[in-house]
């Protein structure tokens, strides 16, 4: 069942929103991983250094993330403006309600999602 006007205008602010708190989420995040540590200096302790160092690398992981879930709203909003949003993009099936009440940037069926993760698609 394609989605009302209504329906697609309410995902689409949600979508908006999203990609506005995950920027700045990234901004602060990449701005922290960029700043080297003021506090560092020759009496710091090796392991010190190496929990800094884990902290960082944790903090470009969860960058990533972020990175790849902007890509994933991009597409959504993208979706939304070709007039395709709700709609799977492998199968062509429509993406149940509750998945998009969940994942408003779903752009596949959960089996479909399942497959391609599998690396079947």
């Amino acid at each position: 069942m394609p989605l009302k006007k209504a329906d697609i205008a309410r995902f689409k602010e949600r979508l908006e929103e999203m990609k506005k708190q995950m920027t700045q989420l990234v901004r602060g995040v990449t701005e922290e991983v960029k700043t080297p540590d003021q506090s560092k200096g020759y009496s710091q302790h090796q392991a010190d250094e190496g929990t800094d160092d884990f902290t960082r690398v944790i903090s470009l992981e969860v960058t990533s993330k972020e990175f790849s879930i902007l890509r994933q709203i991009d597409r959504a909003l993208e979706k939304i403006e070709e007039n395709t949003y709700g709609v799977c993009d492998i199968t062509g099936e429509d993406i149940p309600m509750p998945r998009l009440e969940a994942i408003p940037y779903a752009t596949m069926t959960v089996k479909a999602q399942e497959k391609f993760e599998k690396g079947l698609l």
